[in-house]
């Protein structure tokens, strides 16, 4: 009995870190695309004077960046916290 209760405790502190990683990961994700969007011609006109680069390749760039991050945070975070609410639910 008293492993079976360390396991459900130490899944609760996993599931209470993950569900944090995907509050962090969809924080930056929102911060990403309002900054993108109030500030997106200035950041556009800093990078392009770095590195040749179009508005259409900076916005592709920016977007594939979100995407990206969108994924990892549902693959690493996201959906192991639903397997583990899942698991402990029997």
């Amino acid at each position: 009995m008293g492993q079976s209760k360390n396991i459900d405790e130490a899944l609760d502190v996993i599931s209470q870190v993950l569900l944090r990683c995907v509050i962090i990961g969809v924080a930056v994700l929102c911060f990403w695309w309002g900054a993108l969007v109030l500030m997106g011609d200035f950041a556009y006109s800093v990078h392009s004077k770095i590195v040749p680069i179009t508005r259409a390749q900076f916005d592709v760039i920016h977007y594939a960046g979100m995407l990206a991050t969108k994924a990892g945070v549902s693959l690493f975070f996201f959906f192991p916290y639903i397997a583990i609410k899942w698991v402990k639910k029997r």
